[in-house]
């Protein structure tokens, strides 16, 4: 297990998860919505550099997220996520993956109030094997994870 702080973000991996927690100077609600609004999405979601297109976005049991990131070097990164829990404006769990590898791994995100208005955000990443996991940092997941809530985190403040 691997525990790391920076920018207001914390990242933890255990065998097969990688763990994000993040506090927003946002209302629950707020954040909440900038996580389930596609206009708001397309607006911060990704890392730097990062542009985001939702195509569709249905925010339900079962609904589909599909989008297209990308990259600063311009290579297209094409991404579908099915939503498998929604409890509004607490919990997001889905499915995320692509057309050709729809389940590369699950995630569930928890929004809840913090003291003085603000949101304690925690999303966990879960892999099939250790191996998977490892694959995902090393092509930047834990880096990537954390200035995607920085780029959210601008997006609050600016809204």
């Amino acid at each position: 297990m691997t525990n790391d702080t920076t920018n207001d973000t914390e990242i933890e991996t255990n065998e097969r998860s990688l763990t994000i927690r993040r506090r927003f100077d946002a209302p629950l609600e707020r954040v909440w919505e900038a996580w389930t609004d596609p206009d708001q999405v397309d607006q911060w979601w990704g890392p730097d550099g990062f542009t985001t297109t939702t195509d569709e976005m249905e925010v339900r049991p079962d609904g589909v997220w599909q989008f297209v990131m990308v990259g600063p070097d311009g290579d297209e990164y094409q991404n579908r996520i099915v939503y498998d829990e929604i409890v509004e404006p607490e919990r997001l769990a889905y499915t995320h993956g692509s057309d050709d590898d729809p389940e590369q791994f699950r995630v569930a995100v928890t929004f809840e109030e913090s003291d003085g208005g603000g949101t304690e955000l925690t999303m966990e990443m879960r892999f099939g094997s250790a191996d998977e996991l490892d694959e995902a940092v090393e092509f930047g997941a834990d880096d990537g994870a954390k200035q995607t809530l920085e780029r959210l985190a601008d997006h609050l403040v600016a809204k």
